[in-house]
């Protein structure tokens, strides 16, 4: 081939040219491929052509390979299976079979991950991996924004601006706490908080207002903070009653809380995504759910 020719070899001729190869026949390879004689012979003198040297010889048994074609066939292999993993892997990415999904996850759903729904998924399709951002809410829908993550796993309330969701549960808060009076009951009344050092995760503190606020219960926050592992971790110390969700407490603090009995107390742990742009493993996912 001379230098500045262009180059026009495909994955069929390299089909070919390896099945008569192996079959060391034009008649065999033909039959195999399920094409007649002359188009074969033909694309096998292309082929030579186009690289300018010849692949094959005859001999009394047949034909056989050239030393280039001996060269060629190594490559013409490994060409071929690399064709087949690539289209593989494009068709599997293209039905949400395969690739990377990045997750968000805030603090107080670390209770529901990793998910059983993940380990059914995985052992479905092996090929697909995750990668965990941990954040609180606000972390997690700015990275979702941001587009460095593809999904979230949130705690109700949050803003739902550009943001679509699909709701996980539904559970209780709960009081964990040291104090035997408490953990005898049954279940927390509002009332029963009143006069009580509260230790509470700042973003639920305005849902707890309104609800103290319309029976009349002035609440005391003795801690305040960004976690809800970390108020467990100041209750089991005696600092207070820490109100948290059901799932964080049953993971940390098992034997150690008692539900809220309270409606609008409830929490939802949602899976979000951003509305514009879901992928085909995106789908997959959200379908889960």
């Amino acid at each position: 081939m001379d230098k500045g020719s262009i180059f026009f070899m495909n994955l069929k001729q390299l089909r070919y040219f390896l099945t008569v190869a192996e079959e060391k026949q034009i008649t065999a390879a033909a039959k195999r491929l399920f094409i007649a004689q002359p188009p074969l012979s033909y694309q096998l003198k292309q082929l030579e052509k186009e690289l300018g040297v010849k692949l094959f010889q005859r001999t009394a048994h047949g034909i056989e390979l050239t030393d280039a074609g001996n060269e060629l066939q190594a490559y013409a292999e490994e060409i071929l299976s690399l064709a087949k993993m690539a289209q593989d892997q494009v068709q599997k990415t293209a039905k949400g079979e395969l690739g990377t999904i990045k997750i968000g996850s805030a603090s107080s759903s670390v209770g529901e991950l990793p998910s059983d729904k993940f380990t059914q998924l995985t052992k479905f399709y092996p090929d697909i991996t995750f990668d965990v951002y941990e954040e609180n809410t606000f972390g997690v829908l700015e990275k979702l924004h941001n587009g460095t993550i593809d999904l979230g796993i949130v705690r109700t309330p949050f803003n739902r601006n550009g943001i679509a969701s699909k709701t996980i549960t539904n559970e209780r808060m709960t009081v964990v706490t040291t104090n035997k009076s408490f953990l005898e009951k049954e279940a927390v009344k509002l009332k029963d908080l009143d006069d009580q050092p509260l230790i509470i995760y700042r973003r639920f503190e305005d849902i707890f207002n309104k609800s103290f606020a319309h029976q009349g219960i002035k609440p005391f926050y003795a801690v305040k903070c960004d976690d809800s592992r970390t108020a467990i971790l100041w209750a089991q110390k005696g600092m207070g009653l820490a109100l948290v969700p059901e799932s964080i407490a049953n993971l940390y603090a098992k034997n150690q809380f008692v539900p809220i009995k309270h409606a609008s107390w409830q929490t939802h742990l949602q899976l979000v995504w951003r509305k514009e742009k879901i992928s085909p493993l995106m789908q997959r996912i959200i379908d889960l759910f």
